[in-house]
């Protein structure tokens, strides 16, 4: 298993790839997103994008941070501005997603090799992202709701 850490603990060998543990299906955006998106891409370069604007880019361009390999832990070792990134999920709507992002916060001053997390550390991680990760099936809808309610 290529890319699979193990760490040894009391009960023996221990496979150390969270992502196996979960099933969940990267965010596929409606093309309704991604357009205005490109818009707002564009037109940032030209102008300051408002609360609104940011807030939706700032989701948008963290879900595959979120979903990546590392999850929340490559989500706090990453130069995002967090703060600012967890206040756009508050802005938008999505609550649920909140409390997770809030819940990890501990892992900014982890060490920068997420196998490096004692065995507890990764349970209760892997219990967060869990929660993260069933909150994310409900991204698109809310995204959406967002855009029609406070941009449409």
């Amino acid at each position: 298993m290529a890319g699979t850490r193990f760490r040894a603990s009391s009960s023996g060998l221990r496979v150390l790839n969270p992502r196996t543990m979960f099933s969940h299906e990267p965010i596929e955006w409606p093309d309704e997103v991604e357009v205005l998106v490109d818009r707002l891409e564009s037109e940032s370069a030209g102008r300051t994008l408002s609360r609104e604007e940011r807030a939706l880019m700032d989701v948008y361009e963290t879900a595959p941070l979120l979903e990546g390999q590392d999850g929340l832990h490559g989500f706090w070792q990453s130069g995002v501005n967090h703060q600012r990134v967890i206040h756009s999920f508050e802005l938008i709507g999505a609550t649920t997603q909140v409390d997770p992002l809030n819940a990890s916060r501990w892992c900014e001053t982890r060490p920068e090799d997420r196998y490096d997390y004692s065995e507890t550390e990764e349970e209760y991680l892997a219990t967060i992202e869990e929660e993260l990760f069933d909150a994310m099936d409900e991204l698109v809808d809310i995204v959406l709701a967002f855009i029609e309610d406070e941009m449409g």
